[in-house]
């Protein structure tokens, strides 16, 4: 097909598109296209980065995929093709377009944190299926979705910098914050917005440590538009990261970019972390999303059948939001499980199926209530010998205290299956304190009928705050 033929049938698909979908999407996504050239059935088109053809597939296939065959015929067969690094030709790849295709590609190298010049285009690393058009409400996230969507549809919203989300796992965080990622780069696809977890920040500040390019680390993450970081509560313990991290929302912040944050525990709760750095959590907004409630788990079941080409009777909807109630992870969980077990026995999928699943999946609830942590460890200790919580991170030696403080190292290490240095870290302890406590506790035990009656009754609180 000869050039201006293949760049004609291309605007005429964008003539189409155009009187489909809002003003606004249309110039954001389908104006930066630009058609390549069509060989037999073989269609390329050129996007500015792979995280674009992902939304592309992800939010418009029912638009994009009909006008296609109608312009170009049935067979056609769309491909993408971006640069891997910044303008670089040579590093340009072609990938086939699929509906559901992830957002980081096998092989695809995630972005450079330490090379901005070469890369003024980065992977968001923002996964298009996490949207708030499938993000189920109700009144347990009901504030929480209401300022994200603020934040997604007005990126010059500055009011709720930082933004700090807590709750437990599972309770839809990372879900929230990718779709307010989404959404602003759907406003502004140029927007630098990264998401990224604790961990692997650490991980980036290790190694650039290591190489000697700290400033390179640090320059790159101030150049972000809006950093989303999950699971900031990895970072209690990691002081040289926590400094880095100073540096780097010290500059966002004063340079009004937004900051996105997440942990499943308040500040408050948050021993480890510097002084200076729950300072500056507390400077925006914080919400707190609950574990999903019986209207949530609800919609999260229809949505995830709907989603599955399946049609459940109430009765089955009602007894699975009734009996999986941890979190939303499980849901889904027990959706697959319910789908293959249908698939696989060839049965509809009634109450007694769903009732067989889930006492194998969940065992009715149990593997559904939330784990022990060590908060609930120290609020358990704390409210069985009647002392406030708050000292037992403190530095004093009174003995109740000492007492109250070696059982929560004991119980952390018994139930939460931390390791020794952590729980040092998360008391401000050594390690060999915590090896102390543990072992002094582990000798009396078969001996102290006292102690035995003590641990069980904790641990029977554990069960309580459970429930």
């Amino acid at each position: 097909m000869s050039n201006d033929n293949h760049i004609q049938k291309w605007n005429e698909c964008l003539s189409i598109i155009r009187d489909l979908i809002p003003v606004e999407q249309f110039k954001s996504w389908f104006e930066p296209i630009t058609s390549l050239g069509l060989e037999g059935d073989r269609l390329t088109l050129r996007v500015p980065s792979p995280y674009f053809s992902e939304h592309l597939d992800v939010r418009y296939p029912k638009i994009l995929v009909p006008v296609l065959r109608r312009v170009y015929g049935p067979n056609v067969k769309l491909f993408y093709r971006y640069n891997q690094v910044g303008n670089e030709s040579s590093t340009a790849v072609d990938v086939r377009s699929e509906n559901a295709s992830p957002v980081i590609k096998p092989g695809l190298p995630p972005a450079n944190p330490f090379n901005i010049e070469a890369a003024p285009e980065i992977d968001s690393q923002l996964n298009p299926r996490y949207t708030f058009e499938n993000y189920c409400g109700s009144m347990c996230n009901k504030v929480a979705r209401a300022i994200g969507m603020t934040i997604g549809d007005d990126p010059s919203c500055k009011t709720f910098n930082p933004l700090f989300i807590i709750g437990p796992s599972g309770s839809g965080k990372t879900h929230l914050m990718h779709a307010i990622g989404i959404r602003l780069k759907e406003h502004q696809p140029a927007m630098r917005v990264l998401y990224v977890t604790a961990r692997l920040f650490e991980s980036q500040f290790t190694t650039a440590s290591l190489k000697g390019k700290i400033n390179e680390f640090i320059n790159f993450y101030q150049s972000i538009d809006t950093l989303i970081i999950d699971d900031i509560q990895d970072l209690i313990g990691k002081d040289k990261t926590q400094n880095a991290f100073f540096h780097i929302f010290n500059h966002l912040h004063l340079n009004n970019r937004q900051i996105i944050m997440s942990s499943d525990c308040p500040t408050s709760q948050m021993k480890g972390l510097s002084e200076r750095m729950m300072t500056r959590f507390k400077w925006g907004m914080t919400v707190k999303l609950d574990r999903p409630d019986l209207e949530l788990r609800r919609e999260v079941l229809l949505q995830k059948a709907q989603s599955d080409g399946l049609t459940l009777a109430d009765d089955v909807l009602d007894y699975i939001a009734q009996n999986v109630t941890g979190s939303i992870r499980e849901l889904e969980g027990v959706m697959v499980s319910l789908v293959a077990h249908a698939a696989i026995l060839n049965v509809d999928i009634t109450v007694d199926l769903a009732r067989n699943v889930i006492n194998n999946a969940v065992r009715m609830n149990v593997a559904a209530t939330p784990q022990i942590n060590f908060e609930m460890v120290t609020q358990s200790v704390s409210a069985y010998y009647n002392i406030d919580p708050d000292a037992i991170y403190s530095k004093t030696r009174k003995r109740e205290i000492s007492d109250a403080r070696q059982m929560v190292m004991y119980l952390a290490k018994k139930h939460v299956k931390m390791q020794s240095v952590t729980i040092g870290t998360r008391l401000s302890r050594s390690h060999s304190t915590v090896l102390y406590a543990i072992k002094n506790i582990e000798e009396r035990l078969p001996f102290e009928k006292q102690l035995q009656e003590d641990i069980s009754s904790i641990e029977k609180l554990f069960n309580e705050q459970q429930k």
